[in-house]
């Protein structure tokens, strides 16, 4: 029988987590697993002597996995990757003053201090502090985001980011999947309060923006922000029916804060993925199951903003959700490290170790609608891994702050390793 040749293959690793579920092994684990690669894809996984009945290694390429645990490289469904300096400011201040108190002292907060900010900066400026945060991010063990626009507001400064989406996608190993948020808020220049303003921009955002992100090739998703004080659910329909028209696939901000229909029209549409989902109903839980409807869970925004309502990452799952993990990186929720998200989510949600696994990669690679390429390690999939070194599993978790990797591997090749000896 002829054999396959491996042109790389990762061996003696101490545990290999495929994220391909066997039985009550939701995880598929291999004890001394070896993991077969040929033209960035992954030829096979499993026991060494099992695979060289099939495969040849004598040409390939050896990583050295010797007490390593190797697992998928993290899916990072849910950033705001591209935005202009910092709000450490306000973000401290909010500790101990309120909102009122702050913006009394002459400080912009929230959103509209960051559309100003990204509106003053350049798209290289942009683009190198992106570069800088995603450099740190792969680190942590990421190898595909999803970055949106939203900072911008009018169109110059939001294609500007999707264009920074466009160079980083080209000048860096991590894959980079565009979504434009032009209705992620209202421009701070109109009176949201007028009916004639919103509608005047929203008309900008149907007939201008995304006809032109579309045609530009600048995205692939549309999202938009439906909770109190944003857009309604029924402006978000109109938004996100605008956006199918023009082949952008739908996306939702929504339940946030609270519950005005956006988690419904999501399952109503439906979108590929519903994000935030702290104030949704066990019916709309249901309906997003049935509808497919990934459910992008944020436990570093609950952290961060000290979330009067965190998520109920329970009753989704109960319910036949598919769970789904993100950072939700943005200059109020300064989240890099996925493993950090992963400890939330299990700390302050009630995740199980393995939810949050698979939510992180299996999960959130349907929320990108790419699980049938990235998120487990399976033949014909992409070799994108990570190596932690982990004493147990459960140090993943256990370990609170802790970047336990020492190795990434993006389509086969080495992009980043810390060599600690």
């Amino acid at each position: 029988m002829m054999k396959s040749k491996a042109d790389v293959y990762i061996h003696s690793a101490k545990e290999v987590i495929t994220c391909v579920g066997q039985g009550a092994d939701v995880l598929g684990r291999i004890q001394d697993g070896t993991v077969a690669i040929k033209d960035g894809k992954i030829l096979a996984v499993g026991p060494r002597e099992l695979l060289q009945e099939t495969i040849d290694f004598s040409q390939a390429k050896q990583i050295d996995a010797t007490g390593k645990t190797v697992a998928p490289g993290f899916v990072d469904c849910h950033t705001h990757l591209i935005f202009g300096r910092s709000r450490a400011r306000e973000y401290v201040l909010k500790m101990t003053k309120s909102v009122e108190e702050i913006e009394s002292m002459g400080i912009k907060t929230g959103i509209p201090a960051s559309i100003q900010m990204t509106r003053e900066e350049s798209e290289d400026s942009l683009y190198v502090d992106a570069l800088d945060r995603l450099q740190r991010m792969m680190q942590y063990g990421t190898t595909t985001l999803e970055s949106k626009s939203g900072y911008g507001i009018r169109l110059e400064d939001e294609i500007k980011q999707l264009k920074v989406n466009q160079r980083l996608a080209k000048n860096q190993p991590v894959e980079v999947v565009s979504t434009f948020l032009g209705a992620h808020d209202f421009p701070p220049e109109i009176d949201r309060s007028d009916p004639q303003q919103r509608n005047a921009y929203i008309e900008t955002l149907t007939k201008e923006m995304i006809p032109l992100v579309a045609d530009q090739k600048l995205a692939e998703y549309c999202d938009i922000y439906c909770d109190t004080g944003y857009y309604t659910a029924e402006e978000a329909e109109t938004i996100l029916r605008a956006g199918m028209g023009c082949h952008l696939k739908p996306k939702l901000h929504t339940d946030a804060y609270r519950n005005i229909g956006g988690s419904a029209l999501a399952a109503r549409i439906p979108a590929v993925s519903a994000d935030h989902l702290n104030y949704t109903s066990p019916m709309e839980m249901d309906l997003l199951a049935e509808a497919g409807v990934v459910g992008v869970v944020l436990p570093a925004l609950d952290f961060a903003a000290a979330h009067p309502d965190p998520f109920n990452a329970r009753m989704m799952i109960d319910a036949g959700m598919t769970l789904a993990l993100g950072t939700n990186l943005n200059p109020g929720n300064w989240t890099e490290s996925m493993q950090f998200v992963l400890q939330l989510a299990c700390r302050n949600h009630g995740m199980s170790l393995e939810e949050a696994l698979l939510a992180a990669t299996q999960g959130a690679a349907k929320a990108i609608q790419r699980e049938d390429r990235i998120g487990c390690l399976a033949p014909g999939f992409q070799a994108d891994l990570q190596l932690w070194e982990l004493a147990e599993l459960e140090d993943l978790i256990y370990r609170i702050g802790n970047n336990a990797v020492r190795t990434v591997i993006k389509s086969g090749e080495v992009v980043f390793h810390l060599d600690l000896n």
